[in-house]
């Protein structure tokens, strides 16, 4: 099963996945997790550093792509989850989308893609061009995470648009769902995922424990054995990961227009406007 994950570029994509990815092994398979982001921090939390990429290790071997080892580009971390991170031009510089592409090509080259049972894709923020997207068109299902907020329900609208997209071009992947991180509250989040038919699959509360897992370089399955009070957030992930292993049959979401998208949350309650759905002005009667 190849799972791409998407979503915002600051929402807790690469935490979210990485604590999948360990939930997913915990349930006895085999897991490799592609870090798709030229920053190349996806996987730090599960291999315990920063590891060297596949653009580092292709110039180390001067692009001799017979050259390289599947040792060479994947590293085995926490949980026994394998990691692989693929780097990315200079900032600035050159098309992160491309190495994407690269990577998948030499990981099927090498033969190593069959020897797992769940691959997740962490994919960099939107899906700004098609670059970003190629994982889509090797990916089973897919997964957004988004906040309980506009803008990141905004990209993760884009990236449905994205999957339709893919379908139409003859590619077979669905959406396995919406997961809601760092909420508060999921109002939001749920009147979206009503609107584009697609599961709410769990939802990460916003806690301390979370961002101070990633500072120190953790899952939180990890901070679990330390003995932090995390159970809550790891049984989430465990339920999540059961729900993937299930193997859904997903769907193709029903995407919102762009426009629509600015009109789809204007009935919710604003508690912080008045009824009369001005900022600060006082009720009727109150006047």
């Amino acid at each position: 099963m190849i799972i791409a994950v998407y979503g915002k570029g600051g929402v807790g994509k690469s935490t979210t996945t990485s604590n999948l990815a360990v939930a997913i092994a915990k349930e006895g398979k085999r897991v490799l997790q592609i870090g798709c982001d030229p920053k190349s921090d996806s996987t730090f939390t599960i291999a315990g550093k920063m590891i060297p990429t596949v653009v580092e290790i292709l110039d180390k071997f001067n692009y001799h792509y017979e050259s390289i080892e599947p040792g060479d580009l994947i590293f085995t971390g926490y949980g026994g989850v394998d990691v692989v991170e693929t780097g990315g031009p200079p900032a600035g510089s050159g098309c992160g989308g491309y190495v994407v592409g690269e990577t998948v090509k030499l990981l099927e080259k090498m033969d190593v893609m069959a020897r797992y049972d769940v691959i997740l894709f962490d994919v960099l923020g939107d899906v700004v061009c098609g670059g970003f997207a190629t994982p889509l068109q090797y990916a089973d299902l897919a997964c957004v995470v988004s906040s309980n907020d506009f803008d990141a329900l905004f990209a993760a609208n884009r990236i449905c648009e994205s999957v339709v997209e893919k379908n139409m071009s003859g590619y077979d992947v669905k959406m396995a769902g919406v997961i809601g991180n760092r909420c508060d509250q999921v109002d939001l989040l749920e009147t979206f995922t009503r609107r584009i038919e697609t599961p709410l699959m769990g939802v990460v509360p916003r806690k301390e424990e979370i961002r101070q897992s990633r500072v120190k370089g953790y899952t939180l399955f990890e901070l679990e054995e330390m003995g932090e009070p995390v159970q809550d957030m790891t049984a989430e992930f465990r339920k999540m990961a059961r729900y993937l292993l299930s193997k859904p049959d997903g769907v193709i979401p029903n995407a919102v227009g762009t426009r629509e998208m600015f009109e789809l949350f204007k009935g919710e309650d604003m508690p912080w406007k008045g009824s009369n759905g001005k900022t600060g002005a006082s009720t009727p009667s109150a006047q």
